[in-house]
């Protein structure tokens, strides 16, 4: 027991042996001794725009589903996912047969009330002169009389659904209404289609649209024709920024979401594609607060941080909260307040308790 005392007490005064020594020891690192020579500047609050990024997609400024306008079966089919294609070239054709078949009837309709309508028309002559003779009663006279107009009238149809059939012969033939790529075909060769049935998509070349869902804090700050930074993906992997101009503004806010929707116009050289992912910025205001350059934030031991000039003209680390950044540097949540001395472009490594030397002059 006595013996298991002394080694005890000998552990323990090691221990306050190694702690005097360890709170006695320079706060500089080893090997990196003398004074570094620093600029300070003193910071002080700045006003900071405020920004937020909302996600959008790439549109087409149009884009349509061709449909059929008559019943038949698909002839030829010249149209392919994504080919492009010219104002009036044809893109599909149907079998006409059909629509001939048409023709020849409305055809044969009209010389049948052609042929009514000469006969009509004759005892039409005839019964008038009688009835102006007196020799006929009116009425007998009025029932020729609404015979003719009759025979008028079909004959009038007759010529229309004759119009009406050679119309069909038009759609027959279906052509791209615009310049535009083809999305997507809905129907392949020898498949019969009718009217209403969507043939083909297609959207409108060059002229691209950002459309976007922003907030209503958003939404107040937006004015058709300003410029908005839009950012997407390239074709070569880098993140690319554009200016896109502001075209539709739409008040209704959605039920559910309670957010806007916004269209921008792209301009022709953005490199962008129809159903890309971007991202719209948006200005919603500004604040005041501490901002500092980017290459004054330092990281130690996995915290942000910086240095700042302490009373003794000593370098000591104080951590940071970091905000968002902007072109004049970054925006500082918490950690410095106006008046702290920072310390920036040393010429060496800064530690805790580095004596420093002020450098006159700016940064280049």
């Amino acid at each position: 027991m006595i013996w298991n005392r002394a080694v005890k007490k000998i552990l323990v005064l090691g221990c306050l042996l190694m702690l005097a020594a360890c709170s006695s020891a320079p706060e500089q690192t080893a090997g990196s001794g003398g004074t570094l020579r620093a600029q300070i500047v003193s910071v002080s609050e700045q006003p900071f725009p405020l920004v937020a990024d909302f996600p959008g997609s790439v549109i087409a400024t149009r884009e349509v589903q061709v449909a059929s306008r008559i019943m038949g079966y698909v002839e030829k089919l010249r149209a392919h996912e994504g080919q492009n294609v010219k104002a009036g070239e044809l893109l599909l054709a149907l079998d006409p047969n059909d629509v001939n078949a048409g023709i020849h009837q409305a055809q044969a309709a009209l010389g049948k009330a052609d042929s009514v309508l000469v006969d009509a028309a004759a005892n039409y002559e005839r019964f008038l002169a009688l009835y102006q003779e007196k020799a006929i009663p009116e009425q007998q006279f009025q029932q020729v009389e609404m015979g003719y107009k009759v025979a008028q009238g079909d004959r009038a149809a007759a010529a229309a659904g004759l119009e009406q059939a050679k119309a069909q012969l038009a759609y027959v033939e279906v052509k791209a209404p615009f310049a535009a790529v083809v999305v997507n075909k809905f129907i392949d060769v020898g498949q019969l289609v009718g009217p209403g049935q969507p043939l083909v998509s297609l959207q409108e070349t060059g002229a691209l649209q950002v459309q976007v869902q922003v907030s209503q804090q958003a939404y107040e700050h937006l004015l058709l024709g300003q410029q908005l930074t839009v950012t997407f993906d390239g074709r070569n992997e880098k993140t690319q920024a554009v200016q896109a101009t502001v075209s539709r503004l739409v008040a209704a806010a959605d039920p559910v979401t309670h957010s806007h929707t916004v269209k921008l116009d792209l301009p022709v050289d953005s490199c962008a594609l129809a159903g890309d992912f971007v991202r719209v910025r948006v200005a919603i205001g500004e604040e005041r607060g501490v901002i500092i350059p980017r290459d004054a934030i330092m990281r130690r031991a996995g915290i942000d941080g910086v240095f700042v000039l302490d009373s003794l003209g000593k370098a000591a680390f104080r951590m940071v909260r970091l905000g968002p950044s902007s072109g004049a540097g970054i925006l500082i949540l918490s950690g410095l307040v106006a008046g702290d001395q920072l310390i920036i472009d040393a010429e060496g490594e800064l530690y805790n308790g580095a004596l420093i030397e002020k450098v006159q002059g700016q940064r280049g």
